[in-house]
């Protein structure tokens, strides 16, 4: 009977361990030696109404997706996958999804970024057939459905900050980011003067699909935000940014993402209680034996 006792106090003990492993990972998302590490901070996540069971045909497949996404990306900042969609097995499991990291970001930084979207998707939109969650960074999406290759323009996110006014030159120089931008076929980065900007689309449209998907982002720029002295224009399949010099070093270091800190907070208290309530168990379960 005491090798029984012992044994369910080491199991929960090492569920302890891996609650708190959780907890530290993503108390450290946000920060690195105290400043913040931009390519994890939040942006938006779109969840989808309709929900799976646990323990079902698509759950497997969504892990298996999400671990797989994971081990990708310390080889590649873009991949695509199809999983529980053969002839031989249900198509209510089936699972269509693809991540992609910033062009100019590193490999082991698009791994980094890509390991912390995976961990926050499924704590953003729970038991959700499809999901899609955007980091400065990186990019992680599922659906049910199937969606890799067909281009689709809808607004997900925009941000426009405070206005300029009367100012020709900068307007100028916006316009001649913007233009250059259009040109892209995956990721581009332009600077006119005192402005800069960049855009990316995702890994699996065509060159034509991008430019127009990249178009269209430039023509929401303009038109939802004005004369803003910087935007962020995110599209289902593409995003173009601008801002002028400077802007996004202020306020990403004094106003980090309220979304991606409730995230932390979140799973922060969770953790904090699944701990707690572990440790006691633990205790109680001990002194019961002597």
């Amino acid at each position: 009977m005491s090798n029984l006792h012992l044994h369910s106090s080491i199991s929960k003990t090492i569920l302890a361990l891996r609650i708190s492993s959780l907890f530290f990972l993503f108390s450290s998302l946000n920060t690195t030696h105290g400043s913040p590490i931009k390519a994890n901070i939040f942006i938006y996540a779109g969840c989808s109404q309709e929900k799976y069971q646990p323990n079902s045909p698509f759950e497997a497949n969504l892990n298996s997706f999400l671990t797989s996404v994971v081990s990708s990306s310390s080889q590649a900042s873009y991949n695509a996958f199809s999983v529980g969609n053969g002839t031989s097995t249900s198509p209510e499991g089936a699972i269509y999804g693809l991540y992609q990291c910033r062009g100019d970001l590193k490999i082991f930084d698009c791994s980094k970024c890509i390991e912390s979207a995976v961990n926050q998707v499924t704590l953003v939109c729970p038991y959700s057939y499809g999901a899609s969650l955007q980091l400065q960074g990186c990019y992680v999406r599922y659906e049910h459905a199937e969606f890799l290759g067909k281009l689709d323009t809808s607004l997900r996110y925009k941000k426009c900050s405070k206005t300029v006014h009367e100012d020709v030159e900068f307007f100028r120089r916006r316009d001649d980011v913007l233009a250059d931008l259009q040109g892209t076929s995956g990721f581009r980065v332009s600077s006119s003067g005192l402005v800069e900007g960049f855009a990316q689309c995702l890994g699996d449209l065509s060159q034509n699909d991008c430019s127009s998907c990249v178009a269209d982002a430039v023509g929401k720029l303009k038109s939802l935000c004005g004369s803003a002295a910087a935007v962020d224009v995110f599209l289902a399949q593409c995003y173009a940014r601008y801002w002028a010099s400077g802007y996004y070093d202020i306020s990403d270091s004094s106003n980090e993402d309220q979304v991606g800190k409730t995230v932390a907070i979140i799973v922060g208290v969770v953790a904090s209680l699944a701990i707690l309530i572990v440790l006691l168990s633990v205790c109680r379960k001990t002194m019961g034996r002597y």
